[in-house]
């Protein structure tokens, strides 16, 4: 296992300058994935970033049989799939995870039908699956960064709706925010988190990279505002530290930054000071005085009001 300094050298080396291009990309979609998967946890939308996430896969494909830009093929056919599942969603006949089912398990056969018609498929196919972070060319790093930055601007800019819709839909909806515009914002967003995180560790365990630093956020924290500050330096010191241990026992990048990110979830599962599971065992175990029970229900309901940010006194 080489060092810390050793694996800084080699960050510095030209003739190796593939490695800090991965180290960058795979920071930036941390980040980016780190600010939208705190919406995506808040809401219950896991199944929707994993749905998503299989949406992309026929625009990757159309876009390496025509040689083109991966991250802007997987997105015009992550957002036309989002589109249809919002809208087709609108029929309260059925609900909108059978919707899902159905679009995004299609999208992702047509993704495999279509790849397969190229030279050479069954590489592609590995890379696409487990991802290829050391194989990006410099023009996916720029368009990496530029569309991060647009998408960070938006969810910026739309937080307080999302966040009103997160908390309770028909009240936003009787508060006159237009929901369906915002749910297909989000899936929008979510599917450009994906599609710029799917070089970096592959289309089968991007949603890790949406969902493990958010909720390991979520257990640190009850404000929104933290949460999200959080969730992307949990992702980027994840992508870091799993590209490092990546580089310094050959082990696959992709899975060895999950691997990393879910060491820090089980961390904050056992051993966040509020949320935690000593820390809950610890207030199941003491004597419950109706004093106890109070500032129990008061954490709870100041935990709620928070969500957006609020201080509660």
């Amino acid at each position: 296992m080489i060092s810390l300094g050793e694996f800084i050298q080699d960050l510095l080396n030209p003739d190796l300058a593939f490695l800090p291009k991965a180290l960058l990309v795979a920071v930036m979609s941390s980040v980016v994935c780190g600010v939208i998967g705190c919406h995506v946890v808040l809401r219950g939308m896991a199944f929707i970033g994993d749905a998503v996430a299989h949406a992309v896969f026929p625009g990757l494909a159309i876009a390496f049989v025509l040689q083109g830009s991966l991250v802007i093929g997987g997105a015009v056919a992550g957002v036309v799939t989002a589109v249809l599942v919002a809208v087709f969603s609108q029929n309260r006949r059925l609900k909108e995870d059978s919707i899902i089912g159905v679009f995004f398990v299609a999208a992702f056969a047509l993704g495999i039908v279509i790849i397969s018609t190229a030279p050479g498929y069954a590489g592609s196919l590995q890379q696409f699956l487990f991802g290829s972070i050391t194989g990006i060319p410099d023009e996916d790093v720029y368009v990496v960064a530029i569309a991060g930055a647009i998408l960070l601007l938006v969810a910026f800019l739309l937080h307080k709706e999302f966040v009103a819709v997160s908390l309770d839909r028909e009240m936003a909806r009787s508060a006159g925010l237009p929901v369906f515009w915002l749910d297909l914002a989000l899936y929008v967003l979510v599917t450009i988190a994906i599609v710029l995180s799917v070089q970096t560790i592959g289309n089968i365990l991007v949603l890790a990279l949406l969902i493990t630093p958010a909720a390991a956020a979520r257990l640190l924290t009850d404000r929104l505002g933290l949460m999200m500050f959080l969730a992307p330096v949990i992702g980027g010191a994840s992508a870091l530290v799993g590209l490092y241990l990546s580089w310094s026992l050959d082990l696959p990048a992709g899975g060895t930054i999950v691997l990393v990110a879910t060491a820090v979830f089980l961390v904050a599962w056992f051993f966040a000071p509020r949320h935690g599971l000593l820390a809950r065992r610890r207030r199941h175990g003491s004597a419950r005085t109706p004093e106890q029970e109070a500032e129990n229900q008061g954490v709870a309901a100041g935990e709620r009001a928070t969500l957006g940010g609020v201080p509660t006194g």
